[in-house]
């Protein structure tokens, strides 16, 4: 029993402190080359490079994690990685020489967040706690550093935000040390096995579908803060507004065991899609930095239900060999593919009109998804098992 209460314990503050790297990172690293005077086609494509290389990279990272059946040691390389990276990062000036740079960073970076969640989702069937309830200290961990990185910011200048960052990981990394590793016996595997099981027509036409959410998540995870500096604020608010969205994301989290037990994943993907759209279209009326930061609470309950649902359903599809492959591929079109089309269609976007213009077109593509969904639901036609009875396992 103790050793499951330090395996809780380990995991909660690795999520916390790699979550909070990560928020220095998603939140001010496109201010942070709008300040080193590059245009939004730049920064558009500077965004879009990582997310395409993690595209590629985050499979590898799955199939390397299930062929040797071990999470704990590919985040700890990977760990190492983005820490050397970074340090060059933040020393280089000339914009190619960045493509490159975020290149190879964001192969190291972008696998880490998911195989935290794999883990979360293995210790909690252990423990006997939620998934949503151990993915929550990752949310928080992201909603503090929204704020207290805004503040910090401010006063130390976007010119240094390597060193708050750096701080964290190197946090992250100590206590990657003492997580519960996953070692479930398997049937051996091979790469044959695990194209054939990521190429199936329904797990492929459910990451299209989910494409039309995701990608307006991610433009707005990229040109949020632009858009708020548009709007005449500054790095703290921009933080702010993060925090107070991350801070309703963790609420969604802790509550999980109570709202899932009502409708099965996929009736909430569809009503947080639903809710995107609404967000978005809000989003795009905005006048002031202060509504778009009231409007962010409603990162919780789009974002964190459609996130979760979405996780646990793809998760369900895999057999336990090939699962880590299957949930990094579905992370790497969440995060990897949805950002390369929104960074750069955004940043194009924002070049030719403004933010208001943007945010109307990404409302228009979250109702679509939203649609979509309803149709693949009706289309699917099997009843699904409500998420509660799957997590209580």
């Amino acid at each position: 029993m103790f050793g499951h209460k330090r395996a809780f314990l380990y995991l909660s503050i690795f999520l916390f402190f790699f979550h909070s790297s990560s928020t220095v990172i998603s939140t001010f690293l496109p201010v942070y080359f709008q300040e080193e005077q590059l245009t939004g086609t730049q920064i558009g494509w500077l965004m879009a490079v990582g997310p395409f290389s993690s595209l590629l990279s985050q499979p590898f990272w799955g199939y390397i994690s299930d062929r040797y059946k071990t999470i704990k040691k590919i985040l700890l390389l990977c760990l190492v990685g983005v820490i050397s990276c970074s340090i060059i990062l933040f020393q280089v000036n000339s914009f190619l020489m960045l493509l490159f740079l975020c290149a190879i960073f964001y192969s190291f970076l972008s696998p880490i967040g998911a195989f935290g969640d794999s883990l979360a989702l293995h210790t909690s069937q252990i423990v006997g706690s939620s998934f949503g309830r151990i993915r929550m200290w990752g949310s928080l961990g992201y909603a503090v550093t929204s704020y207290l990185g805004g503040q910090i910011l401010t006063r130390i200048g976007l010119e240094h935000l390597l060193y708050p960052y750096l701080a964290f990981t190197i946090i992250a990394f100590v206590f990657c040390w003492k997580v519960m590793d996953i070692n479930t016996p398997s049937a051996p595997i091979n790469l044959k096995g695990a194209i054939r099981n990521i190429l199936r027509p329904n797990f492929l036409f459910f990451l299209l579908i989910i494409m039309f959410v995701t990608i307006p998540h991610r433009t707005n995870d990229i040109f949020s803060g632009i858009y708020i500096k548009e709007l005449g604020g500054n790095e703290s608010l921009i933080g702010l507004s993060w925090f107070v969205a991350v801070a309703f994301e963790a609420i969604v989290y802790l509550l999980s065991p109570l709202w899932l037990r009502f409708f099965n994943e996929m009736t909430y993907m569809v009503i947080a899609s639903g809710l995107y759209g609404v967000r978005w279209l809000l989003f795009s009326l905005a006048e002031t930095p202060s509504q778009i930061i009231l409007l962010q609470a409603l990162h919780g309950i789009t974002f964190g239900i459609f996130y979760l649902c979405s996780f646990q359903y793809v998760s369900n599809l895999f057999p336990n060999e090939f699962r880590a492959t299957g949930q990094l591929f579905f992370i790497s079109v969440f995060f990897g593919l949805s950002a390369i089309i929104g960074s750069l269609g955004g940043g194009m976007i924002l070049d030719v009109f403004n933010g208001q213009m943007l945010y109307k077109l990404l409302s228009y593509l979250a109702f679509a998804g939203f649609v979509g969904l309803l149709g693949f639901t009706a289309y699917s036609g099997k009843k699904l098992r409500p998420v509660s009875e799957i997590l209580q396992k």
